[in-house]
């Protein structure tokens, strides 16, 4: 197996201001538990025991992105018996661009790098994150990363995705993948339908790539029947060539331990399914240079 979305944070070595902020709700509840570091050793602990072989990690809100790619590298140097590549952060808008990604393609774990569109309604309505749609760099920005061999790793909520399919459709040799299936926060039966509509058109763009990931951060209940229409929507649109597993711990690890994550996917997921989806989905997309 291969774990296409998760983080790691050390709390001495790298600055994260929401990891230090106390007393402060997020979109996905209440993040004290995990304000502390999280080490490869703790996660290769639990990630091991279900056969993971490998991972990628997806960057976390550092005050000094580039330091926290850095870091990660390192970590990843000094594990050179865990394959973990990395998907940095990076702003499309920024007109040091260039320059960043030079300096990302110099760091041989970044394969690709994020930029959060959208993560909840009531927060992105504070901070003001989806207005990146808004912004006519975001079309060249994400031009440039996919002529550099970077991909895309799109995070969104379900209102967001019609404008983001009409910025996607123009750059179809960026590779992008979407992460948390595309937060469906509406767990009602009509918000799933509104979902199922919506992911459609992601999932008719060829160049993206479906994450089951982070499901727990809108059910912090959640059980393997709650999530199977997403999981399943999924499968059907994307197909199981297109879809990849992603823990998202420590966040998600708030609602849940990685075995009964593993096990509830294994478990929704047809058998004949597992191969790709498991793993070689993930190892095509981030770990294989063409």
């Amino acid at each position: 197996m291969l774990d296409a979305h998760h983080h790691l944070w050390n709390l001495s070595a790298v600055e994260y201001p929401w990891l230090n902020a106390k007393d402060q709700k997020r979109f996905f509840g209440d993040p004290s538990p995990i304000q502390r570091d999280y080490l490869i050793d703790e996660f290769r602990h639990d990630a091991e025991k279900q056969e993971v072989v490998g991972s990628v990690h997806i960057q976390v809100g550092a005050k000094n992105p580039l330091d926290e790619a850095i870091w990660v590298h390192s970590v990843s140097q000094e594990n050179p018996d865990w394959p973990m590549v990395q998907v940095a952060f990076c702003d499309l808008t920024a007109p040091s661009l260039s320059d960043d990604i030079e300096k990302y393609l110099s760091i041989p774990t970044v394969r690709g790098v994020r930029q959060i569109i959208g993560r909840a309604p009531e927060e992105d309505n504070e901070t003001g994150t989806n207005d990146l749609l808004k912004s006519d760099a975001l079309l060249a920005g994400l031009k440039l990363i996919g002529s550099k061999g970077l991909s895309f790793d799109l995070q969104l909520i379900p209102e967001l995705i019609p404008a983001t399919c009409e910025i996607l459709q123009d750059v179809p040799n960026t590779k992008v993948a979407l992460c948390h299936a595309g937060s469906p926060h509406d767990r009602s039966v009509s918000g799933l339908k509104d979902f199922s509509r919506s992911i459609a058109g992601l999932a008719n763009l060829k160049n993206v790539t479906c994450k089951l990931s982070g499901l727990g951060m809108f059910d912090h209940n959640w059980t393997p029947k709650s999530i199977t229409p997403i999981v399943d929507t999924c499968l059907n649109q994307f197909g199981e060539n297109r879809c990849m597993f992603g823990s998202n711990f420590p966040v998600d690890s708030l609602y849940s331990n990685y075995s009964k994550l593993v096990k509830s996917y294994k478990d929704i997921i047809p058998d004949d399914c597992h191969l790709s989806v498991f793993y070689s989905v993930a190892k095509h997309f981030y770990f294989d240079k063409v």
